[in-house]
């Protein structure tokens, strides 16, 4: 199958190297100094320093040259991105399937990418998204991973799912977009919990009930959005929480340790150098989760030390002040 990558960031390029050993990858950059390096090094010494691109690996400067020949799209631009992108892929290949690898909610709309793909793909495009608990660097070393696809259309998932399925990059279907999306979305804001609680030195104890409680704040702003409880569970619920909030590769429990350390929002993030998708993903899931009336306090609090100024340590005692409710309520 020919395979094109759009966006040759981290996670984009670690994919490209995964999916390379069975079908044609073709990895298109906008960044001339990636493109440039990745040809003349075979490596992506700017987003993915460390890992050789295959041989076989297509590099590409031309969108329109990348997208031309491939059977499936994979759209690696992060969440900011995804509309326009996804706009201008129903203008040059609305007839493509394609899959996402982007997590949060759009920011000033607070739509799922799911919904934004029905906005601009249409109804009989087939599209779904790649989601579950996966780190660039391991996924490009070849280490053990499994992942969710979930699509639009069930034989698309599954059929989807099988291509790309390898021994190291097992990928199971499901047709639960929204539950996937919601799992791998919010994940990102309770990561940042984690890391705050763990800079503070709250200890182990603080980190299982964020984790916990994080994943019964999944659940309800979930369900309320379509999503399935059995998906909270599996790999793109519980499996991707569990790894992005105790895994130190994490970006944004790496935001959270620096939160606690007494750093500003704009220095962390210029000394991150990635895309850390739960801070605009806190602000977004707060808003829906009042707009909604459901209790989300942990993603409250975060988004409060983000956006509204509160020390962390004033937003953790003001979270540990509530009163007692029933662990199922």
């Amino acid at each position: 199958m020919n395979l094109s990558v759009l966006s040759a960031g981290a996670w984009g390029t670690a994919l490209a190297i995964a999916f390379a050993a069975r079908h044609k990858v073709t990895l298109w950059a906008r960044e001339e100094d990636v493109v440039a390096a990745m040809r003349n090094k075979r490596e992506n010494t700017r987003f993915l320093p460390g890992h050789p691109l295959p041989d076989s690996m297509l590099i590409e400067a031309d969108f329109d040259a990348a997208v031309a020949s491939a059977d499936l799209l994979v759209v690696a631009t992060p969440l900011a991105g995804l509309r326009t992108t996804l706009a201008r892929l129903a203008v040059i290949a609305p007839k493509t399937p394609l899959i996402w690898v982007c997590k949060g909610l759009e920011a000033g709309t607070a739509k799922l990418p799911h919904v934004i793909a029905a906005e601009t793909l249409g109804a009989d495009a087939r599209y779904g998204v790649l989601s579950g608990p996966s780190f660039a660097e391991e996924v490009a070393c070849g280490l053990p991973t499994a992942v969710t696809l979930a699509a639009n259309n069930h034989d698309f998932a599954h059929e989807t799912a099988l291509a790309l399925h390898t021994p190291r990059l097992r990928i199971y279907a499901n047709d639960d977009l929204a539950g996937v999306e919601v799992g791998g979305a919010v994940k990102n804001v309770l990561a940042i919990a984690t890391g705050i609680s763990d800079g503070l030195g709250l200890g182990l104890n603080a980190r299982a009930a964020l984790i916990t409680r994080g994943l019964a704040e999944i659940a309800r702003l979930g369900e309320v959005l379509g999503g399935k409880r059995d998906t909270f569970m599996g790999l793109a619920g519980m499996g991707d929480l569990i790894l992005t909030s105790t895994g130190d590769l994490s970006r944004n429990r790496r935001v959270g340790l620096a939160l606690a350390a007494g750093k500003t929002l704009p220095q962390i993030l210029e000394e991150l150098g990635h895309v850390a998708e739960g801070v605009s993903t806190a602000r977004e899931v707060a808003r829906l989760a009042r707009d909604l009336c459901i209790e989300m306090p942990i993603t409250q609090a975060v988004d409060a030390i983000l956006h509204q100024g509160v020390a962390a340590d004033v937003a953790v005692e003001k979270l540990l002040s509530r009163d007692p409710k029933s662990e199922t309520a």
